[in-house]
C-alpha cells in the first residue's frame, strides 16, 4: 500500500490563492496521463501479433480478472464542445449492425483469452450508450455474459444523457447490472445551454438522478464543464449550487479545450463568448472552493467524490489508481476494449481499434481484431508510469521503495528531472525530502506539470527541432501526431 500524501477533505485558502497567482505563469499544454506512454504516442498500424501477444500473455495471467470498456459512438444530436470520436445519426438502425459487430469482435477476444474470464470493472462510454434501444442493450449484455464473467460484486458503469432516458430505461439499466450511472451536465445555465446546442433543464436531470437514488444504483457522478461560452464565476456558481442540491456520489469539473481545428464542431461556438483566462480560472477556483466546503473531497485533478465513496476511500488508503476511465479502484486490471477507437492496455502493451465504421467492420469481416494502433512498453515506460500513478494518485514518491523494486539509484536515473523539480519547488509545486518527493497542497492543482516532467517523450520532443506537433503518415514504426495533441494544464 502506498502512503498517500492526498488525504485532505479540503484545499486551503492559501493554496488556492497561490494557484491564482501561479497558474498564468506556469500553465501551458499537457497530458492527463489516463495511460503512459499517451495515446499519441502509440505506433500506427502495428503488426497484429502485438494485440495476440497482449491476450496471450494475459491468458497465461488466468484468473486475475479483468476491467473492460466497450464504446457505443452515436448520438441523435451534436454537442458543439464534444471532442469524442462519435456518430451523428437519427438513424438508429445503425447500432443494430454494430452490435451484431461487437459480438464478433467479443468472441475474436474471449477466444484469445481462453476461458470466460470474470470481469470486475465494465464501462460503457460514447457518445452515448442510451442510444440503443432497450432489445440493443439486453443483446450486447447477454453478448458480454457469454464471452466473460460480469462479477456481480464488481463496479459496472453507463454513461448517460439525460435527455434521452426515462425511469423505465433507468430501471432497464438496474436490471442489466450496471450499478453506477454517469450524467453529462456541463451547465445548468439556460445561455449556456444554448451556445453548445445542449438543452437540459435542470428538473429533467434530476428526475434522473432521482430515478437512480430510488433504484439503488451504489454511485451517481455528474460532469460539468467550466471554460464553455457565457460562463461567469457568478453564473457557474449557481450551477453548483444546483448540482449540491442533487448531492451527487462523484463529480467531475472538467477544463473546455477550444480546438475547433481539430473538433469541427466547436467551430459553431462564438470565440468572443468564451470567457477570458482570468475569469476561467476564477470559475475553477470558486468551484474547488465550494465543493470542498460543502463536504467534497477532491481527489485530483478535476474529480471530487463524498468522503464515502469508493475514490475517497481509496485515496485514504492509497489505494486509488489511473486508467483510461480517470481515477479508478480497478485501474491495477488489464483493461480490454471494445468497439471503434476503444483502447485496451493488456499485459504491458496498449492497443487501439480502428476509429471509423468502414474499418471497423472490416477487419472484422476478414476475421481478425480491428487494431489500428498501439505500443508495447519497454522498461522505462513502466518504470515512468508507475512514477507518474504515483504523483498523479497519491501525491508522494517513495524513492527507496522505486530504487528496490526496479534496482536503480534514482538520483543517477533521473538526475535531469531532480533538476527540473528544484525549480518547481521554488515554485512551492514539490517538497523534496530524504527519500521522498511529495506533492505539496498546491502542487495538487497542477499535478499535471509535476507529472510531465517524468515524461521522457515530451523530454525528447523538447530536445528536436519544432515541427508544430506534425508527423507525416509514416510506415508505423514511429508515432502518428494529433494537432495540437494535449489540452491545457489549468
Amino acid at each position: 500500500m502506498n502512503p498517500s500524501a492526498m488525504t485532505s477533505p479540503a484545499l486551503d485558502r492559501r493554496a488556492l490563492s497561490d494557484f491564482r497567482a501561479l497558474a498564468g505563469r506556469i500553465d501551458g499544454n499537457g497530458p492527463r496521463y489516463t495511460s503512459y506512454p499517451t495515446a499519441d504516442r502509440f505506433h500506427n498500424g502495428p503488426d497484429l501479433s502485438l494485440y495476440h501477444d497482449a491476450l496471450d500473455a494475459c491468458r497465461a495471467d488466468a484468473p486475475a480478472p479483468l476491467s473492460l470498456y466497450l464504446h457505443i459512438p452515436f448520438c441523435e444530436n451534436i454537442c458543439y464542445y464534444c471532442g469524442c470520436n462519435k456518430i451523428i445519426t437519427r438513424d438508429h438502425g445503425r447500432s443494430a449492425r454494430y452490435v451484431s459487430y461487437l459480438g464478433r469482435e467479443m468472441a475474436l477476444v474471449a477466444q484469445r483469452l481462453g476461458t470466460r474470464r470474470q470481469v470486475i470493472q465494465s464501462h460503457w462510454g460514447g457518445g452515448t450508450p442510451t442510444f440503443l434501444n432497450p432489445d440493443e442493450m439486453r443483446r450486447v449484455m447477454a453478448l458480454l455474459n457469454t464471452h466473460f464473467d460480469l462479477a456481480g460484486e464488481g463496479e459496472h458503469s453507463i454513461e448517460i444523457d439525460p435527455r434521452r432516458v426515462d425511469r423505465d430505461r433507468m430501471a432497464l439499466l438496474a436490471e442489466l447490472g450496471f450499478n453506477r450511472v454517469s450524467l453529462g451536465v456541463q451547465d445548468f445555465d439556460a445561455e449556456v445551454q444554448q451556445a453548445i446546442h445542449r438543452i437540459q433543464p435542470f428538473q429533467e436531470t434530476r428526475a434522473v438522478v432521482d430515478a437512480a437514488r430510488a433504484l439503488g444504483f451504489r454511485s451517481v457522478s455528474l460532469d460539468l464543464i467550466y471554460g464553455l461560452p457565457h460562463q461567469t464565476a457568478a453564473r457557474f456558481g449557481r450551477t453548483i449550487d444546483q448540482v449540491l442540491a442533487l448531492r451527487p456520489d462523484r463529480l467531475s469539473v472538467y477544463s473546455y479545450a477550444h480546438l475547433p481545428h481539430v473538433f469541427k464542431p466547436q467551430r459553431r461556438i462564438d470565440e468572443q463568448a468564451l470567457p477570458p483566462a482570468g475569469e476561467k480560472l476564477d470559475i475553477l477556483v470558486s468551484a474547488i472552493e465550494r465543493l470542498t466546503a460543502e463536504g467534497y473531497v477532491y481527489i485530483g485533478m478535476d474529480h471530487f467524490a463524498l468522503p464515502d465513496d469508493d475514490l475517497a476511500v481509496a485515496q485514504r488508503q492509497g489505494r486509488l489508481q489511473r486508467n483510461f476511465q480517470g481515477y479508478s479502484t480497478h485501474a491495477g486490471y488489464d483493461q480490454v476494449g471494445l468497439g471503434i477507437s476503444a483502447i485496451g492496455a493488456i499485459a504491458g502493451r496498449y492497443v487501439q481499434n480502428a476509429r471509423t465504421l468502414d474499418d471497423y467492420y472490416g477487419a472484422l469481416d476478414q476475421g481478425r481484431l480491428p487494431l489500428a494502433r498501439g505500443v508495447a512498453m519497454t522498461g522505462d515506460d513502466h518504470l515512468r508510469r508507475e512514477i507518474i500513478g504515483d504523483l498523479m494518485c497519491h501525491g508522494v514518491l517513495d524513492l527507496p521503495a522505486i530504487e528496490a523494486r526496479h534496482g536503480i539509484d534514482f538520483n543517477e536515473a533521473f538526475a535531469a528531472e531532480l533538476s527540473e523539480l528544484e525549480r518547481l519547488a521554488a515554485d512551492g509545486l514539490v517538497c523534496r525530502e530524504p527519500g521522498r518527493l511529495t506533492v505539496t497542497p498546491l502542487g495538487r492543482l497542477l499535478v499535471r506539470r509535476v507529472a510531465m516532467v517524468f515524461d521522457r517523450y515530451l523530454r525528447d520532443d523538447a530536445a528536436q527541432p519544432a515541427d508544430n506537433g506534425v508527423r507525416a503518415a509514416n510506415d508505423g514504426t514511429r508515432p502518428i501526431r494529433i494537432v495540437p495533441r494535449y489540452s491545457r494544464v489549468v
